[in-house]
């Protein structure tokens, strides 16, 4: 195991993979500190994509030449490459474009045909809209009811709350979707905890899990969280924009339980002039037309660059970018963060008093520092708490101690520029 000041080097070493770093802006290097929006891609992602199209470009399964077939090996092996990386079988893993897109999978290809008039979903505040309006268009055309997890004063989610959402509904919960961990606090949700008492209270509930801020940063054990469906996106995992998947446990895709969603060529079992059946590979089943090979090779290489490190190392990495983000803002009395102090995975969020979001971030990019400001998708969030807008600084591996102390520099130039 490495020592905080072995996996602080980490950043600092990684950072020349990353292509995007060798550019300066203002006559400064750049500190990106946006990575729960997207991260930056590693050369060896690159290399790969680039490869892929000028060696292997093909379309898969449809065709009885040799770069057919090499793209249908690049496409078979990188499915193998990032289901075990999320400790998934091959066949548990749809591939789409991002979690919003995997999210809107299950609400088309399961709770449209399992849900009716009187049952419940749970959610919480916490959710990305991704992971909110989904489920609201669902209860429209469902009848069902859309109830909220109470959130701990800290904006974490306690098991003891989920034990009460349950006894208040009982039976009729037929879905709980919640975040592994939230994009605007960075609060790590206990899904494990929360799969075993959803199925303890009803057998038959099913687990969503929005995986897009947990999956670049902690190990993630599909079989081991007890869920059945868990989405995530490969672009901030360090892989190709438009990629992502859709891990569904494999006996809701066998019974049929989970439907497509998709419909069109090479999912097919036979066609005729009034029906279609489809094909009994659940991998073929749900890929519907062309799949986007070049993005699931890259994405493939995205796992295997992050595998050579661990996703232990990697935690405990951001586990100390957290922890000494939380120490340099709060010796900034305008700063306030906001989300818990422990269990905070990939991010930091606050509020600077007196001064809107959007004019600290403009004022650190003249600095170079990237950084997210806004709602963060989490509006109902916000407006809870009555947060106008919030400030989140957010991390990957590239990123070290240095760029902490860059920002806590640019955050003293907004007191500067503002006279606070």
């Amino acid at each position: 195991m490495k020592t905080q000041n072995e996996n602080v080097e980490l950043g600092e070493v990684l950072r020349a993979d990353f292509p995007i770093f060798t550019q300066s802006e203002y006559g400064k290097s750049l500190v990106y500190l946006d990575n729960a929006a997207t991260s930056h891609k590693p050369q060896q992602v690159i290399d790969v994509l680039v490869e892929y199209y000028q060696t292997k470009n093909a379309n898969v399964h449809r065709g009885v030449h040799h770069l057919s077939d090499e793209s249908t090996l690049a496409w078979e092996r990188a499915r193998h490459t990032i289901s075990d990386f999320f400790g998934a079988a091959d066949d548990e893993l749809i591939m789409v474009r991002n979690t919003t897109e995997a999210i809107n999978g299950i609400a088309y290809g399961w709770a449209d045909h399992n849900l009716k008039s009187g049952d419940v979903i749970l959610v919480s505040l916490l959710e990305h809209h991704s992971n909110l309006v989904v489920w609201q268009k669902v209860a429209e055309r469902t009848g069902a009811t859309l109830d909220y997890i109470e959130l701990e004063e800290d904006g974490s989610i306690a098991v003891e709350q989920v034990q009460r959402s349950l006894d208040k509904h009982g039976k009729l919960v037929k879905l709980i979707s919640l975040a592994h961990v939230s994009n605007a606090l960075g609060s790590v949700v206990p899904i494990a905890d929360i799969a075993k008492l959803a199925r303890s209270s009803s057998p038959q509930v099913r687990i969503s899990v929005d995986g897009a801020q947990a999956a670049p940063h902690i190990p993630v054990n599909f079989k081991a969280l007890g869920i059945d469906f868990y989405a995530f996106s490969g672009h901030k995992m360090l892989g190709p924009m438009g990629s992502g998947g859709l891990l569904v446990r494999k006996e809701l895709l066998q019974s049929g339980e989970m439907q497509p969603w998709f419909f069109g060529g090479g999912m097919i079992g036979e066609v005729s002039r009034t029906g279609a059946t489809f094909h009994d590979d659940p991998v073929e089943r749900f890929t519907a037309g062309t799949p986007d090979v070049a993005s699931a090779v890259g994405l493939a290489a995205a796992c295997t660059y992050m595998n050579q490190f661990g996703m232990q190392t990697l935690q405990e990495h951001d586990a100390d970018l957290v922890s000494y983000s939380l120490e340099k803002l709060s010796e900034i009395p305008a700063v306030t963060i906001v989300g818990p102090k422990t269990n905070r995975v990939g991010s930091v969020t606050f509020l600077y008093s007196g001064i809107h979001s959007h004019d600290v971030a403009q004022i650190l990019d003249s600095q170079n520092i990237a950084v997210r400001s806004g709602h963060h998708c989490t509006m109902p969030l916000h407006v809870e708490h009555n947060w106008v807008a919030t400030t989140r600084a957010s991390f990957q591996l590239y990123n070290s101690r240095s760029d902490i102390d860059a920002l806590a520099v640019g955050l003293d130039k907004v007191a500067k520029v503002f006279g606070a």
